[in-house]
């Protein structure tokens, strides 16, 4: 009898230990299979179980949570949302996250391990720390200042500030409240597929996310490029530049919008933006120097971060003379971010050395503890420091007696370039009005704030639509603000 018994109990105990083995196996080697099946509701309920931390710009948050009962009880909100929606994306309960709510989405949530001491009994008790927050570089005022310029026109600011790489404002327009995207309703289905139809696309993210011809502000990195290869050695001598200009290898004549182009002095050349020399000037600095000057003020890089993706701008690698003329006056194949014509500008403005742009200063727990810093960025010389100085007057030039007088604030020294990017078949869209620059109060020992504005398109008879006259008055009112003049 002692002996049945003794099977039994050891029966028992075997049958007890296939089930832990079961059960760690379901628990543990399973788990991730369970968690990541979409039938599975408990991740979602414990996402949106607790308030997500916040996004903050100039010390006060612009998100928040609501807490609305439900099982998925925690819903974004935003406080002036359509301002920061180009910075922020939205955290939606349907549609996913974009932009800083899908790049710091683990803090935010409260996933991310370094918000826990003791990440692996948060493994075993499926506890969660609350979510931290991220702090931002944007200068409130600067955002506000760009949104309000672009005044609801289709367009693009972005605005850096060129001895860190912070960045300061990142606006779009038209623009959109991510507050109608962060439930699960039907409100939330209606407002996903109206924005999504829109023709004006309202959710993308013109100032990181969408490419365009810069026109005439690319000959900033032209012009570096000449005085780097000394193909320049003296703005103020004659270029012997004709004007109309043959491209290479054609019968097509390139001309320029006004007189005086001829032989022009690059210095007058850049100042008046005359096309017919800024041309020639690419084709004699050769593909290989423009494709390297250009790829050092970050055209083609594919990797750039902020600390969401960047579109990449481009400059053609391979072209042929024709092309490389073309190019180098921001047409052809030639496109830029805004971001990335703020970023040629910074670098103009800090003596030719070009900062890595970034947009979150730092990340903390929710009782403002610091997770991690943005730290050393990385720098590199992009021109000679001789070559920005020459850069820097130039620049200085337009605004003072050029093209750019729309953007001279009393008692600063600013620096600018215009653009008119033509576009479209036969260049029959509407063309785009640009304008990058950089400003230096009196007091200040280095430029502040280097913008570029685009603005896509105009009510204005295409005759009038000039980067200086549209463009050129958003970045002041931006380096204006910055400079604490507003």
């Amino acid at each position: 009898m002692t002996r049945h018994i003794r099977h039994a109990a050891v029966f028992c105990a075997l049958l007890l230990l296939a089930l832990l083995a079961n059960a760690a196996r379901v628990q543990v080697v399973r788990s991730d299979g369970y968690d990541d099946n979409p039938a599975n509701r408990r991740t979602a309920i414990a996402r949106y179980g607790q308030p997500r931390g916040d996004i903050v710009v100039g010390g006060s948050p612009v998100t928040g949570s609501r807490d609305t009962r439900e099982q998925l009880r925690y819903e974004r909100t935003y406080q002036e949302g359509p301002l920061y929606a180009p910075v922020t994306g939205f955290a939606s309960q349907v549609y996913g996250t974009t932009f800083l709510e899908h790049a710091e989405d683990g803090l935010l949530a409260g996933t991310d391990p370094l918000l826990s001491p003791l990440p692996l009994w948060n493994d075993v008790t499926r506890g969660r720390p609350a979510g931290g927050d991220v702090v931002t570089t944007l200068d409130p005022g600067a955002q506000r200042a760009a949104y309000e310029g672009l005044a609801g026109r289709k367009g693009a600011v972005a605005a850096v500030e060129p001895s860190t790489g912070r960045i300061l404002a990142l606006v779009t327009a038209p623009s959109y409240d991510p507050a109608e995207l962060s439930g699960n309703g039907p409100a939330v289905a209606a407002a996903w597929e109206r924005l999504n139809a829109d023709p004006d696309r309202p959710m993308l993210n013109r100032a990181v996310r969408q490419t365009y011809p810069p026109g005439s502000t690319f000959k900033v990195v032209t012009a570096a490029a000449a005085l780097d290869a000394r193909v320049i050695r003296d703005p103020d001598a004659p270029t012997r530049s004709p004007a109309p200009y043959r491209l290479p290898g054609t019968t097509t004549l390139l001309t320029n919008e006004g007189e005086g182009c001829e032989d022009a002095p690059l210095r007058e050349a850049f100042m008046w933006s005359c096309n017919t020399v800024f041309a020639k000037l690419g084709v004699d600095v050769g593909l290989e120097r423009m494709v390297g000057t250009a790829e050092a003020f970050g055209f083609n890089a594919a990797d750039v971060r902020v600390p969401f993706s960047v579109a990449r701008s481009t400059f053609d690698r391979t072209l042929d003379r024709a092309q490389l003329a073309l190019s180098s006056i921001g047409q052809y194949n030639t496109r830029a971010t805004p971001l990335q014509m703020a970023m040629v500008a910074a670098a103009v403005a800090d003596g030719g050395r070009l900062r890595t742009p970034y947009l979150v200063e730092r990340t903390t727990r929710s009782g403002g503890a610091t997770v991690a810093t943005a730290g050393a960025r990385p720098v590199r010389q992009v021109m000679r420091p001789s070559t920005a100085r020459t850069m820097r007057e130039l620049m200085t030039d337009v605004v003072r007696e050029g093209t750019g007088g729309n953007a001279a604030i009393r008692g600063a020294t600013v620096g600018g370039k215009t653009g008119t990017a033509q576009h479209g078949v036969g260049n029959a869209g509407t063309p785009y009005a640009w304008f990058v620059s950089w400003a230096q109060g009196e007091r200040d020992a280095e430029p502040s704030v280097a913008v570029a504005v685009v603005v896509e398109d105009s009510a204005a008879r295409r005759g009038d639509i000039t980067g200086g006259g549209l463009a050129a008055p958003v970045a002041r009112a931006v380096m204006e603000t910055v400079l604490g003049r507003r």
